[in-house]
This record gives structure tokens, sequence and C-alpha cells, in this order.
């Protein structure tokens, strides 16, 4: 029996988060949470929480899941393992092991739950990780994703608000996937570029994050729901301008033809709204300013590092990154500043 994965979904992938401005104003409210081992925690908005175990090893704790964001149950299970697999490569880290969490319709064919973790457990294969359980549940809508652990040196920990002045900045994979997506959705999108979206979604940070050890990188991130600017003005902090060259930016096929003709995504509207008066567009596009605050599943990574080191390790990555590219640099910023700039 013939299932779509999409027909009860209103939004899916990592388009599928919680308002950025909503999500916020909660986590200000929990207690803080505070010890000389927690390194990482829910209030510096990092990829992921790091807990130190001992002088020269620490543990990486993330979760991640979404609604199916394509109609093939296998891929879905890859996206959405590659994408919770990220956090992990984005502090420096490497997965060891992962859990499953599946929200699954009690009417939908059993087969098609068979897709999604053989989809999901390949991948934590090829990350050289080990699925080793996990949470399941009934639900109209299915949900699947992982919790994973990795491990890291302390010292080598990378975080997202970490940037210095004077550095460059590297992104991994091409932007769109949130256009792409909502295009496909309205049987719009041309075949190839829904197969290009695919590849990159399933694509595994892992080859970047090895490279990224080698050289003396500042900070990281993977871009995912928040968009380009929403993950850029997390890095900024409070003391920095991110300027970046809308030109430098490596764009999947028909992206920004599907931004020209109106396709959008709400998660991106809210992203718009949430970051906005933190970022400044300079003559840019509306279709350009679309891809700006697109949100992106299972996205590559932004890199600061020195920029006397930037063009290395670029070319390193575009061995399996072909699109990666430096995209900027990092200032101090003025008093009352953009947070973000994007000309």
């Amino acid at each position: 029996m013939s299932h779509s994965l999409l027909a009860d979904c209103p939004s899916g992938g990592c388009g599928a988060k919680i308002d950025p401005a909503w999500l916020s104003e909660i986590l200000r409210q929990l207690p803080p949470q505070t010890s000389d081992r927690l390194l990482v925690g829910y209030n510096n908005s990092d990829d992921a929480a790091v807990w130190q175990l001992s002088e020269d090893q620490a543990v990486i704790s993330t979760v991640d899941f979404f609604p199916p964001m394509v109609d093939d149950a296998y891929t879905y299970g890859q996206i959405a393992a590659a994408n919770a697999l990220s956090d992990i490569y984005a502090m420096g880290g490497r997965p060891i092991m992962a859990l499953n969490m599946v929200c699954f319709p009690q009417t939908m064919d059993r087969d098609v739950l068979s897709s999604i973790l053989t989809g999901g457990a390949e991948t934590v294969n090829r990350a050289g990780a080990f699925l080793v359980g996990g949470h399941s549940i009934y639900d109209p809508i299915p949900k699947y994703g992982l919790a994973v652990t990795g491990l890291v040196r302390p010292d080598r920990i990378r975080q997202n608000r970490t940037v210095r002045p004077g550095e460059a900045l590297i992104l991994t994979k091409p932007l769109g996937v949130g256009l792409i997506l909502s295009a496909h959705r309205s049987r719009a999108a041309r075949p190839a570029d829904y197969e290009a979206a695919v590849r990159s979604m399933t694509r595994l940070n892992k080859d970047a994050a090895e490279a990224m050890a080698d050289f003396a990188v500042s900070a990281a991130t993977d871009v995912t729901g928040f968009g380009l600017a929403g993950h850029l003005n997390e890095m900024a902090a409070e003391a920095h301008t991110l300027y970046v060259n809308f030109d430098s930016l490596q764009l999947l096929p028909g992206a920004l033809d599907y931004a020209e003709e109106f396709f959008s995504t709400a998660l991106g509207q809210r992203n718009r709204n949430y970051v906005g008066p933190r970022v400044e567009l300079r003559d840019l596009s509306p279709a350009q300013e679309e891809i700006v605050f697109d949100p992106q599943t299972s996205g590559g990574l932004i890199i600061s590092l020195p920029a006397s080191q930037a063009e290395e390790l670029a070319g390193i990555l575009k061995k399996t990154e072909p699109l990666a590219a430096v995209i900027g640099q990092v200032c101090l910023k003025e008093p009352g500043g953009p947070s973000v700039v994007i000309l």
C-alpha cells in the first residue's frame, strides 16, 4: 500500500522548528543549570551540550527530530539522521552512538517505518557510530530523529559564539533547501533540483569536521532551521559584526528561481521577524533576501578561522563539498551596529 508522508504534514524538516523568538523567551524562564563540568549548556544557544568527563575527554549530547520533508521513507530516515549527527560535528566532536526517536501513525503501513529506520541506521553506520536503541510512540503525524552522543577533547570544542575579529568565514554546503522543498510540495520543483537538494541533505558533515580539526578554527556551527542569517547572528554574539558577500554564497540549483517565483516557508518569515532588526541587507533583491532567511535541513557548517588559513581549508573541503566557499569576515561591532551585514 502506498502512503504519502507529506500528505498530513503542514511543515517538515527543520522548517518545523518552533519560532525562535518564542523559544528564546521560554528558555529564559527555565532555572539555570550550572556545574564546573557543564562546559556548554542551553544558555549558550549552541548546537549541543558538552559535559567534561576528565581532563582530556568530554561527552557531547544532542537531540534532533522532525516531521518528513520528503515522501520517500528511506530518504527521510537518512536526512533526519544526518541532521541530528551534524550537531556533534559542529562542536568538533566524533559521534559514538545514537538512539532512535520515533512518532508514527498507528494506521500507516509498518513497512514505511521499517524504511525510515533503515535509512537512519545506515546513516549512523556511515558516521562510524552505533545505533543502540530508542523510543517510539503512536502519533497522527510521523516524526523521526536521533539522540546522539559524541566525544571531544575539552580543548578541541568548537562553539558557535567564539569568533575573533579579522577571521574569515567558510560555508561548506550550498543554500536553498527550504525553498526547493517548498516548490516540491507544490509539485513545481524540477526533478534535478529536488535531487540535488536531497543529495546535499543526506551528505554527512563528517569530512568537513575532520578537515577543520587540523586548522585553528575558533568557532563553528551548522546551518539548520534558523537559516544563514539566524546562525550568523548567533555566531556574532554581542561583540562582533559578520560581513558576508552574497555573491560568494553557493546556492542549490533552482533555489533562486523558486524564490523569484515567490515560493517561501513559514519559518523563513519567522526567522526574518526575529533576526531582521540585527541583520543589515544591502542592495539585495527580494529573492536574495529569501535565501538569507531560508531554513535549511541538514545544512553545512559555518567555520570561522584565521584569514591566512581560509583558502587552504576551503581547498581541502572542496574534495568532498565542491561548493564550499569563503563567504565573509568577522569584524568588531561598532556601537549600535548590526550583528550581520550581507551585501
